[in-house]
């Protein structure tokens, strides 16, 4: 069946309609943005140059570290820039572009937590057979399968949506071109992609979740065995994971889980897995991780050549925006 667009260009209604409260979100939320930068920045350089890099959890740690700002970066500049812009209209293809990337590398994001997850019941649950299990080829292999089940999942999501027609409102109640928004601006019936939107977003985030939430269960369950120290340190290590699990999934479940037709706070929730969760990441894994602080003392008050470095990497960079 041929489809026929008359919609070369969507106009986003953004996440605020008052004028007066503009500016002001701007300010948060590029601060917002640049910390996301800086303190992801931070974990992943000093993950490089550490020996952390050598152990699964913060080998996935620095792969989430690289993944948030990647992540944010589809969806908040854009965010940022339409609350001092006055007409705020992104076109089709690029739509389309966004809903493709935002998943893709959201759903990788959520992948890896499930990796962490993994990697932590191991250590807790199977401590004497944990270097065998999860080696380094084993985390490689977690990391590939993220990217390629994030890869289906945003695939069969963009191509649901490019087959619907989009022949009269233009107008997206949100801030970014997702799955939600869209259905109920096509000009036909929806009700068959709403269910495919569910099936193929809530319901992966939902049951995901609930495999983390029964997976940590169990480790608390089997923390009984150990010692004090073991369980109190167990626990700090699990309570960071917990705290970004529920950041993340819980506003997702929110937002996906229900058909199209319940819309109204599905913008503010995204502002949680969008931007607060990425921002509060490396807060959370480093305020209560004395192994990530100790290792960032002396990778960052020690290593001189490497300050010398970034600092040269800042002025180059500075200077090409400068210029441009």
């Amino acid at each position: 069946m041929e489809i026929h667009n008359n919609v070369t260009e969507f106009i986003l209604l953004g996440l605020l309609m008052k004028e007066e409260m503009k500016t002001l979100c701007f300010v948060i939320f590029m601060a917002c943005y640049l910390a996301i930068f800086l303190g992801n920045f931070i974990i992943f350089i000093t993950i490089t140059y550490s020996h952390l890099m050598q152990q699964p959890m913060y080998y996935f740690l620095w792969h989430l570290s690289f993944m948030d700002p990647c992540f944010t970066s589809t969806i908040v500049p854009r965010l940022i820039s339409d609350l001092v812009a006055t007409r705020n209209t992104i076109s089709y293809n690029f739509c389309m572009t966004q809903l493709f990337t935002s998943h893709l590398l959201g759903g990788v994001e959520m992948f890896i937590l499930v990796s962490m997850a993994f990697d932590r019941y191991v250590a807790i649950c199977k401590p004497l057979h944990y270097m065998i299990i999860v080696n380094r080829q084993r985390c490689n292999m977690l990391i590939l399968l993220a990217w390629v089940v994030a890869f289906w999942h945003s695939i069969a999501q963009l191509f649901m949506i490019l087959r619907l027609p989009f022949c009269g409102p233009n107008q997206i109640d949100h801030y970014m071109c997702d799955s939600k928004p869209l259905l109920k601006l096509a000009c036909t019936d929806t009700h068959i992609a709403s269910i495919l939107v569910i099936a193929n977003t809530g319901m992966v985030v939902l049951a995901t979740f609930l495999v983390l939430v029964a997976s940590y269960i169990i480790i608390l369950y089997n923390l009984r065995k150990h010692s004090s120290e073991g369980r109190r340190k167990a626990l700090s290590t699990c309570a960071s994971h917990v705290m970004v699990v529920l950041l993340f999934f819980v506003p997702c479940i929110s937002t996906y889980i229900l058909p199209p037709r319940f819309l109204n706070s599905d913008k503010e929730f995204s502002v949680f897995y969008t931007v607060f969760a990425p921002m509060l990441n490396p807060l959370i894994y480093t305020l209560r991780n004395t192994e990530m602080k100790n290792a960032m003392w002396k990778v960052w008050s020690r290593n001189l050549s490497l300050r010398i470095k970034i600092y040269n990497y800042l002025l180059i960079f500075f200077s090409y925006f400068k210029w441009s």
